[in-house]
């Protein structure tokens, strides 16, 4: 388990008291408004309200071009191709720019590339086959910013292109009629954070020359999805958008969508997060498992027996994503138990034959989150060849550690949080020990990761009550993730499993004020703590309905011991790491004899340890350092005391031992120049 540094937030009160004055709302609320830098009365007013200034899709370099290139298509009724990706986002970039020109009139098709055959954005063999359709001219959504040698061949067959992108820029453009993305410098824009579909929305709105409001009537629900997807900024027009989609999604407007809150059990109002965590999966799952087009066809639909038919698919489709990728962490937990060392590196790489190349990503990031560490997830096919993903940790650069590496590799690509890659399989170990040694070189001590805490609570502030006036945030995502409590010095009263057996709910309490937590994804063999034990829990809240009642919700998004100087921890747990690099001399890492006997009565007394090291740390750190008890370790394995897999196991021993006779303390003394 990987531990985080909670920060709490820090704002000005005096601050926070004139914004709920002028704006007429709760000061809690305007205190945490302050916390995410929305201080000043305009600010917070456009922020609250339910309108937003639009700027003109016209704002765009090139949108001019974009606009004149298509309407002399659909004036000369040329084929056009909408040319999407495969993700949430272009997915519905794909059906609001389609469903678009199909209301103009346009002779239109579209082409989204398969995950596994074409791979990420425009392909050649993709290219043949739009051209063999007679097109005349592509439209890109959500991808073509890099498409520099497909753009030559396109205009070598004849066709023409325009590009709508939102992801980041190189020094040059793509060959185009017009280039179309916020990121350009010669745009006239403040706000740039669009999606994929938030641009391919701003080029219907400029194609269509009319009333915005009446776009966003038809289209916010596509581009509401679409954004959450892609995890882009809910500030400015996205998060009009977003609340404007999220009315439509609850309303049932569109046919597709009302099909698909159907078999993902959806209520009537939909939130962000069930956007997030019911919708998107099943609309990215096609593209994972299967072909997207599945789920633009489900957009575009306008049968609902047809939609609920494609719905099912999608939902299939996801469940079975779920039980790959189940698997595969399944697979995965069993080779870091059989070899520890593993999760040891800076950066975790792990590979498996036939691993799904669809939700390898998926699994990285689980890996990533679980060990606080940059994780590289590779699936090996028939051939030897390994492809995968790599999710990084904030602080360090994986596209960086991966190109460093790039003579051993097929392909990368990606950017500084999240990354693809290919190499033999027989490259794998020579992978590992490079990309660790740019690690090393480049990040002797790791990024510690953070949790921001937005303010702490006492246990008689949890009710619906704080619940609802929290709404008045909403709708949560990026720039505005939702509110993180700190609940402090807690006394852990049970822990009961649910969900059959992969989740618990904790009963906690202080001063007599019972609570009840559930955390998820977490079972009972998970939690290093006993009954009886101070806890502190980062949690979210919400409401349930059960029976026409309003239920408070208390979910855990972290939980620690209570009582632990975490800075300490923190700061030896770097220490650790210098020494072990050579970069740093310091005797507080020698466990001497009394520390070893310290250690090991502990672990005899509780045979063993089933959880973390840094959960054994807390449990003895009033006496010794992070580096003293991962030294007085190494030496109880090399003495033969105890086997180090995913939990310590005291070994039966008939003699007595002589640490100090170990490899590694006899090291450390010469190191150290101990007598």
């Amino acid at each position: 388990m990987s531990y985080k540094k909670w920060v709490v937030a820090d704002a000005d009160k005096d601050t926070a008291s004139v914004l709920s004055e002028k704006l007429n709302i709760d000061p809690f609320i305007a205190f945490l408004l302050v916390t995410r830098g929305i201080k000043d009365e305009l600010t917070a007013s456009e922020f609250i309200s339910d309108s937003c200034r639009f700027v003109s899709p016209l704002s765009f370099k090139d949108m001019d071009k974009a606009v004149s290139r298509i309407n002399l298509a659909l004036d000369n009724c040329e084929k056009i191709c909408v040319f999407g990706d495969y993700d949430c986002d272009g997915v519905t970039a794909t059906a609001l720019l389609v469903s678009f020109l199909e209301s103009l009139g346009a002779d239109v098709f579209y082409y989204i590339p398969d995950r596994i055959t074409d791979g990420y954005g425009m392909n050649f063999k993709a290219i043949d086959y739009i051209k063999e359709c007679g097109t005349k001219l592509i439209i890109t959504v959500d991808n073509g910013i890099s498409a520099f040698d497909e753009a030559k061949y396109i205009y070598s067959l004849g066709m023409e292109l325009v590009v709508t992108d939102h992801h980041q820029i190189d020094k040059r453009l793509p060959e185009a009629e017009a280039v179309v993305n916020p990121h350009r410098e010669d745009n006239d824009l403040t706000f740039k954070s669009y999606s994929g579909v938030g641009v391919a929305f701003k080029l219907a709105c400029a194609l269509y020359d009319g009333d915005v409001d009446e776009m966003i009537e038809q289209y916010a629900d596509l581009v509401a999805i679409g954004t959450i997807g892609d995890v882009v900024s809910l500030k400015s027009e996205n998060r009009e958008l977003v609340k404007a989609g999220l009315r439509l999604i609850s309303d049932n407007s569109r046919i597709g969508v009302c099909a698909l809150k159907s078999v993902a059990g959806c209520d009537n109002n939909v939130s962000a997060g069930a956007v997030a965590f019911q919708l998107c999966p099943r609309i990215n799952a096609a593209g994972r498992m299967d072909r997207a087009s599945i789920a633009v066809e489900l957009l575009l639909s306008d049968d609902y027996e047809d939609a609920c038919f494609k719905a099912e698919q999608l939902n299939t489709e996801n469940t079975h994503r779920h039980e790959v990728e189940n698997n595969i962490i399944k697979a995965l937990d069993g080779q870091i138990a059989k070899n520890p060392f593993l999760i040891q590196d800076r950066v975790i790489v792990l590979a498996g034959d036939g691993f799904h190349k669809g939700v390898v990503g998926i699994c990285a990031a689980h890996i990533a989150e679980k060990y606080g560490k940059p994780a590289i997830v590779l699936g090996i096919d028939e051939n030897g060849e390994a492809t995968g993903s790599a999710r990084s940790i904030e602080g360090f650069n994986i596209f960086d550690a991966i190109m460093s590496c790039r003579s051993l590799l097929s392909h990368f690509g990606g950017h500084p949080l999240a990354a693809g890659l290919g190499l033999n399989a027989d490259d794998i170990d020579e992978f590992r020990l490079q990309i660790n040694n740019f690690a090393e070189l480049n990040y002797p001590v790791m990024p510690v990761q953070t949790l921001n805490i937005d303010c702490k609570l006492s246990p008689f502030y949890l009710n619906t009550d704080l619940v609802e006036s929290l709404e008045l945030l909403e709708p949560y995502g990026a720039d505005n993730l939702q509110p993180i409590f700190g609940l402090y010095n807690f006394t852990l009263m049970s822990v009961t499993p649910i969900g059959e057996g992969r989740h618990v709910r904790l009963e906690i309490t202080k001063k007599n004020k019972a609570v009840r937590v559930v955390k998820f994804k977490t079972t009972v063999d998970d939690i290093p703590y006993k009954v009886g034990d101070n806890i502190d829990l980062a949690v979210k809240l919400s409401e349930n309905f059960y029976k026409g009642k309003k239920f408070l919700s208390v979910q855990a998004v972290d939980i620690r011991k209570s009582g632990i100087d975490y800075d300490r921890y923190f700061n030896e747990k770097s220490q650790y790491e210098l020494f072990k690099l050579g970069k740093l001399d310091s005797a507080v890492v020698y466990p001497d004899r009394d520390a070893c006997s310290y250690i090991y009565r502990f672990l005899k007394q509780n045979n063993g340890w089933n959880f973390s090291i840094d959960d054994l740390y807390f449990e003895l750190c009033s006496k010794i350092t992070y580096g003293q008890l991962n030294y007085a370790l190494e030496a109880f394995i090399q003495s033969g005391l105890i086997t180090l897999n995913d939990s310590v196991v005291l070994n039966k021993v008939t003699e007595k031992k002589d640490l100090e006779g170990t490899d590694i303390l006899k090291s450390l003394k010469g190191r150290l120049k101990i007598d």
